[in-house]
């Protein structure tokens, strides 16, 4: 197991968890409920983090969440989808047409 990810952003982490999944990547959150030791704790040690459960798969889940955190960063043009050719507005990272991934 390796840690991959560490926010106090829950949106985030919750994000990234779900699109680690849809590629199957098996992961899981630890700290979910350490919110409230805030205080009594560093907040930085109550943060959320995302782990990888097997480390083979840790390099291409690191990859992939480099890659959407840069394009996050960015205003998203309009996509056409690999598969089924439906023109998409940016913000989507599925095709609602067909269900492809934009970063497949």
């Amino acid at each position: 197991m390796k840690k991959i990810y560490t926010s106090p952003d829950r949106l985030m982490v919750f994000h990234f968890k779900n699109v680690l999944e849809s590629y199957n990547i098996t992961c899981f959150i630890k700290n979910e409920f350490l919110a409230g030791a805030i205080g009594e704790l560093p907040p930085h040690e109550c943060w959320l983090e995302l782990w990888i459960k097997d480390d083979k798969t840790y390099h291409s889940a690191l990859e992939l969440l480099e890659k959407i955190e840069v394009l996050d960063e960015k205003s998203y043009p309009v996509w056409k989808c690999s598969r089924c050719g439906e023109k998409l507005e940016g913000q989507f990272t599925t095709c609602w047409q067909c269900g492809e991934s934009r970063y497949r």
